[in-house]
This record gives structure tokens, sequence and C-alpha cells, in this order.
């Protein structure tokens, strides 16, 4: 989020003074894959923002194709939890929800209760599947699960999650499961907990090589499904938070002024111990 302070000469969308929420994907709008709505893998933008060129974490903040790449901010709109919509919400919506078809009536399991896997969560909700099951190592955030809509929690430290699952399911496991950790344990358990013609929708960064167990899968029907955000379903989500549809704001757990930056970090690091979840850091 911020307030512009000066335009290009290119930009005719804004003016100083606008309030716009910053995007995480930068988009040209012109480009093969912008046309195509893969917004990620724009020829000069995609994931540039604090990978490529610097991020948003100061006092001013260049955007490329701002016209693009921006979305005006109502007035007297809620605007932390509009933060929330420049990454973690359309992540897990698209990633996790629309790549995985969850549908009225399906059986859906999230496999990890961060702030990613809790925004899966709260969009899956728009289209009322039967069960919404939420797995992982840690109780505070599996509570957390519970408030936000989760029908069943699973703490997987037992190692028995995925007869857990299929506890709940009559024996046959989840018609989606949502990988929201990005470790090889975590894409496995997915592969244990899906059932014969579901999908597999991989959120999660994988910093390392995951298994994946054709032997036991091969005759099963499956689909797995990997994504980065094109951010494509901003303005709909957009929408549905001014509508109070949904209320991300419930994910911000700490706040912090920028030159507090140092101990907001070490407060997130902690997670498990802090019950940090999104950390809102102010200019």
């Amino acid at each position: 989020m911020g307030i512009i302070d000066s335009i290009g000469a290119g930009v005719t969308n804004f003016k100083p003074g606008d309030h716009v929420l910053i995007s995480c994907i930068s988009s040209c709008g012109k480009c093969e894959y912008c046309r195509r709505g893969l917004y990620s893998h724009c020829t000069t933008g995609g994931w540039i923002l604090g990978n490529e060129i610097d991020g948003t974490q100061a006092e001013y903040v260049r955007t490329p194709h701002a016209d693009t790449s921006l979305y005006p901010i109502p007035a007297n709109s809620d605007e932390e939890a509009l933060v929330m919509l420049s990454d973690i919400l359309p992540t897990g919506f698209e990633c996790g929800v629309l790549n995985g078809k969850v549908a009225p009536g399906s059986t859906v399991a999230i496999v990890g209760a961060g702030p990613i896997g809790l925004a899966a969560l709260l969009t899956a909700q728009f289209y009322s599947p039967a069960k919404l099951i939420m797995i992982d190592l840690d109780d505070k955030r599996l509570t957390a699960a519970k408030i936000f809509g989760a029908s069943q929690t699973i703490n997987s430290a037992s190692g028995t999650a995925a007869a857990e699952v299929k506890a709940l399911t009559d024996g046959k496991g989840v018609d989606t499961a949502i990988e929201a950790v990005g470790v090889p344990a975590t894409f496995v358990l997915c592969q244990d907990i899906i059932a014969p013609g579901g999908i597999i929708a991989n959120i999660g960064v994988h910093g390392s090589k995951a298994d994946l167990h054709l032997e036991k899968l091969w005759s099963h029907n499956i689909s797995i499904t990997t994504r980065l955000v094109d951010t494509v379903t901003t303005p709909m989500l957009l929408k549905t938070v001014q509508s109070n549809r949904i209320n991300p704001a419930q994910l911000i757990t700490h706040r912090f002024c920028l030159d507090q930056i140092i101990e907001a970090y070490d407060i997130f690091s902690r997670a498990a111990d802090t019950g940090a979840l999104k950390v809102i850091i102010a200019a």
C-alpha cells in the first residue's frame, strides 16, 4: 500500500496523492504472457519487486508498469486489510483454490497453516466445500484455522495425518490437496491423501527436490498443478473485501513502524513462539 508521490511520463491512470495497492507482480499488459493472463511471466515485469529490483519495505518505492500493476483504493477502505491483497490472498486463491478446482460439496485439505495456507482457507469458502481440513505442526495456527473456517484440523506431528484424513473422508482421501509449505514431506503427504481423480495444487516454494510416487499414483487419474501467482483475481478480491465477504485483516497479528523492521523480522522468524501470522510495517 502507498500514496503516489510522483509519476513518470508514461503513467496515465494515476496521479500524485492517489492511495494505491501495489501488486507483488508487475505487468506490462502488452507482451504475449500478459495477453494470456500470465502476468507472473511478463517479459519486462513479473515477480521483480523485492526479487530482481528493490522491494517495497522503504519510504519511497519505484513501481514499474504502474498503470497495469497498481490498483486504486477507495476512500475509507481498511488499508491494512487490503495489504493482504498485494500477495498472499491472490496467491492462496489462484495457486491453491482455483488450480485445485475447489467446488461445492468437495473435500479439501490444506497442508500448511501459515499465512498462505490460511489465505487459501479463507478463499476456498467462496465455493462451499463440504470439508475444509487444515493440517499443520503448530497448534496455535490450527486454532487460528478453526476460527477462520476450517471444519477439521489435524496436527501432523504424530505422523498419522494421512490416516486421519482418510478416516474423515470414508477412506477415499480428498478431492483437492493444497500444498502450502514447500518441503518434500508435505508434498508427499498431499500424495498420500489425494483421492482418485483429485488435484494436488502446489503453492509452496520448493528449494530442494521432492519425490513423486508414480509407483502408487500412476493409475489414480490425479492432476498436479504448479503456479506463480498472476494476480489476475486482485480486482475481484478487492470487491469481496470491500463488501465484507471476507476479512483478511484477521491474518494480521503484529504491527511495527519501519524503524522497527529488525524487531519485526525477529518476531516473524520465531512465529512458533510469537504466534505471528502477518506483520504490518508502516512507514
